[in-house]
């Protein structure tokens, strides 16, 4: 241990000298010069780049890209065989999404009955031998036991499991022959059927890659495995060998032997591009095909192979996509024969529908996907929907879930032309398929994309209306005119947005609101907020607040946190009636918050808009209502430290105002135990001590010292409260309570010191804590230690470098000027630290650590002590350990060198100064 002996003096110091001298030069920046002004010419840039279309890395302006998983991709690039373009490639991945979300969309069969068409699923079960004819036979002879023989039940797990062994079995033997497609002819398990689809479909698909893979070989290699030519991307059937024409014509035969028509169409779809070796024309093929599907009784395998030629005939160049518009009037034939219901229940009639809607909605992607090469006059005409043809037949051909997916597929434009014909075809579709107010839903969001006029949306929405009102059912009500919501805002149609207003009360009164009409409401809500510049104006609306007021759940949390956004953008808050609204729907959004996951990003906005509400308010000369507001948000909001925090900033703010405003200094003290209620609520220590310092701060500028005392005793037992009883120690903030320390020694230059506990009776209880507690690491006490004799030495200048704003609390310098006791206390406490300064540093385990406190301890030291024996033995012994500790070439070692030389080691002794010697001398 280093012993202090003889006479320590604190260094005189001149602060506006050196303020002086060491401020870098400023000099006023120009208006535009600054990074972040805008330039008179920046507009104009902006239109240059825009004009000339000039390409640069801007982030913010990249178009948005439909993402696909690499997966799709996968999928898309090994289907990308026999130099397909890029428009089939993109296929290829929508064709992977739709089955996935086909797979998905019907999962939901757990058993499935397997007759004796698929005993080749049956697992450990052998292939049947028996002849079709033979099969026949055996029913006739006994329907009843051939049922029961043949019908089995298998998970669907086995189900799909068996397909995999399938499909790796003809990839090992080439052995498909017809057993896998004939599995698309079982119709009798109807909701599991697009899975049995999709799994068949893509074991057709590998064995069209393995024959088209084995022909193109064929036409490429000879026998001996020479290569004889290399087929172009766009070769044309002129190029193709004989040998291999001929290969590929047998796979056809095989084929076309086949006796059962489905088996047969599914096993030439899935080498249809193999016709490419025989012929540069398939279209004929294409309609052969489509033909021959007319004679699918089954409604739902008949479907279903339409889809899978939809899917295979865009591996065809130059195709003709008439087809397409075949196999959807096809389509739709059979829908009328379900919707007229013939043999067939309203429930099976229904869940025909929906197995048949994921082909309608492919094939119909499929003919507006080549729309550039229609005009979409044409396309109305060939599916049969011209206006004049609808006059002519009397009556509506179209069916609704076609219409809906027709128009889903119709650009924009399209929609606007011909918005009043698409009215009537809904108007005119009322069958089963779908509902009709998704029809009437779809229409409004479509013309609202293109921009309709004005005429022909008045003549529209009255349509639409007349239509509305009927419906008592508020979900399919908001769907409607939710759709229709953005046209009425846009063109200012106040007559339809009261009318939409009046429909949503008249129905969600008195009732409880589903999850579904919860979603609908919400998106009403937050468009009207979207629309009006004036959050006064949303709420003058009629019906808002009662509409607002039977929401629930998060989407009442999604539309609060809206109107807080909005609300906290524009200025303060001052008109009682919104000030309370605000709060009403604050203390709704705080009680829905889930306070055992506080850290959620939903959460600290839901407190950050709190928050900033809070600090908006604004009740003028009436401080009174405005500390009692602040007492309410107290008891409403307590369970959040950062609401607590800005409730301490704003009354603060208003102890401030008060005491400008000439105040009665009882409010003033009334709003400082507002704070001292409020703070101890808060979890962050840091932010606890924080708030203390600064609210001590603000009891300094209202001249209340005593107050301001008790402030800062509480910031220091609120550090002295971190170490348990029971050893175990809360999460600390080191790096925060350090700072929070040296904020307090900066505040104690303006603190008054306590004539009867001593000048020194703070930081005393400062250095009291950090030697006491194990949780305060070396670097820390180090740290602390500097930063008291730091405040020693300023405390002991003739004058201070700063002072109290209120003119009624004297600084230290006039309150104990001349004292003797005054600057033996502040010696007193410094030698004592360098006394315990050396042996701290050393504690430092880690040495780089250690060097840089070291060297921080001499400067701090240096900074703050005349030369003298006393004080050159101290700080030659942290040079020894930072030289020990740090590289000889440290910037931060070589530093402060220089400051040591100027230490004078010859420095007198005297023991018998007298109490003058302790004081500063003016150099």
């Amino acid at each position: 241990m280093t012993v202090i002996v003889g006479t320590v003096r604190f260094r005189a110091r001149d602060y506006s000298a050196e303020e002086a001298a060491f401020s870098l030069p400023r000099t006023p920046t120009d208006e535009y010069d600054h990074p972040l002004a805008t330039r008179p010419s920046t507009h104009d840039q902006v239109d240059v780049v825009e004009s000339e279309k000039v390409d640069f890395s801007d982030p913010l302006r990249a178009p948005t890209v439909a993402l696909v998983s690499n997966h799709d991709v996968q999928y898309a690039s090994e289907s990308c065989i026999g130099g397909l373009c890029d428009e089939v490639t993109l296929s290829a991945k929508e064709w992977a999404i739709f089955k996935r979300s086909l797979m998905q969309k019907f999962s939901f069969t757990q058993t499935v009955s397997v007759s004796s068409m698929s005993d080749v699923l049956v697992k450990g079960g052998k292939v049947s031998e028996k002849s079709l004819a033979g099969l026949h036979l055996e029913e006739l002879d006994d329907p009843q036991k051939t049922a029961e023989e043949e019908v089995k039940v298998i998970t669907r797990q086995e189900y799909i499991s068996r397909l995999h062994e399938l499909k790796d079995e003809i990839r090992r033997a080439w052995q498909a022959e017809d057993r896998v497609a004939r599995l698309l002819l079982d119709t009798s398990v109807s909701q599991f059927y697009p899975t049995i689809f999709i799994l068949v479909t893509e074991v057709l698909d590998m064995l069209g890659d393995m024959v088209w893979d084995r022909i193109k070989r064929k036409a490429e290699y000879a026998d001996d495995g020479m290569l004889i030519c290399s087929l172009p991307e766009n070769f044309k059937a002129t190029d193709v060998s004989h040998d291999a024409k001929e290969t590929c014509n047998n796979w056809f035969c095989k084929i076309g032997s086949i006796r059962e028509l489905l088996p047969r169409i599914y096993l030439e779809l899935a080498i249809l591009r193999c016709w490419r070796f025989m012929q540069d024309n398939s279209s004929a093929v294409i309609h052969r095909l489509t033909m021959m599907m007319r004679g699918l009784a089954d409604p739902l395998a008949s479907a279903y192979c339409h889809l899978y030629m939809a899917k295979c005939a865009q591996t065809l160049p130059l195709r003709d996509m008439g087809f397409l518009v075949t196999s959807f009037n096809d389509i739709t034939i059979l829908l009328t024969r379900i919707i007229s219901g013939k043999g067939n229940s309203h429930a099976k009639s229904k869940l025909l529908i929906t197995l048949l809607e994921p082909t309608i909605e492919w094939i119909i992607k499929g003919i507006f996907k080549d729309a550039s090469k229609w005009k979409v006059n044409d396309i109305f005409l060939e599916l049969g929907l011209r206006r004049d043809m609808l006059k002519l037949n009397g009556a509506s051909p179209c069916i609704s879930i076609v219409l809906h997916h027709l128009l889903k597929e119709l650009p924009a434009e399209t929609v606007k032309v011909n918005v009043l014909d698409i009215m009537q075809l809904i108007e005119d579709c009322k069958d089963i398929t779908f509902d009709q107010y998704l029809n009437y839903r779809l229409l409004g969001f479509k013309l609202y994309e293109s921009g309709p006029q004005k005429e022909s949306v008045c003549v529209l929405l009255d349509k639409v209306f007349q239509a509305v009102t009927q419906y008592n059912n508020l979900d399919e009500y908001l769907k409607v005119v939710d759709a229709y919501l953005d046209i009425v805002l846009q063109y200012q149609m106040d007559n339809y947005l009261s009318m939409i207003l009046d429909g949503i009360s008249l129905r969600a009164c008195n009732k409880k609101v589903t999850e579904d009409e919860l979603g609908s409401l919400q998106s009403v809500l937050i468009k009207l907020l979207t629309h009006f510049n004036c959050l006064e104006e949303a709420f003058a609306l009629n019906h808002f607040i009662e509409i607002l007021d039977v929401m629930y759940g998060s989407a009442r949390d999604i539309v609060n946190m809206h109107i807080l956004t909005k609300a906290t953008r524009n200025g303060c808050f001052r008109d009682p009636t919104i000030i309370q609204l605000l709060f009403e729907i604050s203390r709704a959004l705080h009680d829905s918050l889930d306070f055992s996951s506080l850290k959620g990003d939903d959460h600290q906005q839901s407190a950050r808009l709190i928050s900033r509400f809070v600090q908006m308010v604004d009740f003028g000369p009436d401080l009174e209502r405005h500390l009692t507001f602040l007492i309410e948000c107290r008891r409403a909001f307590g369970s959040i430290n950062e609401i607590q925090e800005t409730l301490v900033h704003c009354g603060n703010s208003l102890a401030i105002k008060a005491t400008k405003d000439g105040k009665p200094l009882g409010f003033v003290k009334s709003c400082i135990a507002f704070n001292e209620v409020t703070i101890p609520s808060i979890s962050a220590i840091t932010g606890c001590m924080n708030l203390y310092l600064e609210t001590a701060e603000v009891a300094l500028i209202c001249g209340l010292v005593s107050h301001a005392d008790g402030l800062i005793d509480s910031a220091i037992n609120t550090i002295q409260s971190l170490e348990l009883s029971d050893g175990s120690r809360l999460p600390i903030e080191f790096g925060g309570i350090l700072s929070s320390i040296r904020k307090l020694c900066g505040l104690l230059v303006i603190v008054p010191g306590n004539p009867e506990e001593g000048i020194t009776y703070m930081p005393r209880n400062i250095l009291s804590l950090v030697k006491s507690h194990s949780w305060v690491t070396p670097g820390i006490r180090i740290k602390v230690f500097c930063a008291i004799v730091s405040l020693s030495a300023t405390l002991a200048q003739n004058k201070l470098p700063y002072q109290a704003s209120n003119s009624e609390v004297v600084g230290n310098d006039e309150l104990f000027f001349g004292e003797p006791s005054y600057f033996q206390q502040l010696v007193s406490i410094s030698c004592s630290i360098l006394q315990d300064l050396v042996e701290a540093i050393q504690q430092e385990p880690v040495n780089v650590a250690r060097g840089n406190l070291a060297l921080e301890a001499c400067n701090c030291i240096i900074s703050s002590f005349e030369a003298s024996p006393e004080i050159s033995v101290v700080c030659t012994e942290l040079m020894e350990i930072a030289k020990s500790c740090l590289h000889a070439n440290n910037r931060y070692l070589q530093s402060t060198c220089p400051h040591l030389r100027g230490i004078n080691l010859s420095y007198p002794t005297d023991d018998h100064s007298s109490t003058h010697d302790l004081e500063i001398e003016s150099r």
